[in-house]
């Protein structure tokens, strides 16, 4: 399989008003945006962790609207062990405020990190499909969550 593209962190705007903000995510017009074919949200609580899956197909449009949620994304995976030898961690909330743009083949899992809420918000570019994902238990890829 050849290398993965990497991921792509984009700094988004929140407009702030009295009665609330309006928080950017994706625009049709920007060069990530690679179609559409759904959207979604899933909360994780607080030190819950979720992980591991690789997308075969689908880009995914991360963002972290509510609470604070740590990304870790693995590009490189020695198969033999199971061991990731190129990773890299995001930490996304509203005060880093950051869509993360996330091509396929790439393992990934998030864990959260706020006592209340984590709400991940994500605009993929396909519809969701079971035969198009992959998925390991946490305990078949060695990553210290707890570092």
């Amino acid at each position: 399989m050849d290398t993965p593209e990497r991921i792509k962190k984009t700094d988004l705007k929140i407009i702030l008003s009295e009665d609330g903000s309006v928080m950017h995510s994706l625009k049709s017009s920007e060069k990530d945006f690679k179609g559409f074919g759904e959207s979604y949200f899933s909360t994780v609580n607080n030190g819950a962790i979720k992980a591991w899956k690789r997308h075969k197909k689908m880009t995914l449009n991360l963002t972290v609207p509510v609470g604070i949620v740590r990304f870790v994304f693995i590009y490189d995976l020695n198969i033999d062990i199971d061991l990731p030898s190129n990773c890299e961690e995001y930490m996304v909330s509203s005060d880093s405020y950051v869509r993360l743009t996330v091509p396929p083949n790439i393992w990934f899992g998030f864990q959260g990190m706020s006592l209340k809420t984590n709400l991940i918000a994500n605009i993929a570019n396909i519809e969701h499909d079971p035969d198009e994902v992959e998925r390991k238990s946490i305990n078949e890829i060695e990553y210290n969550w707890f570092k």
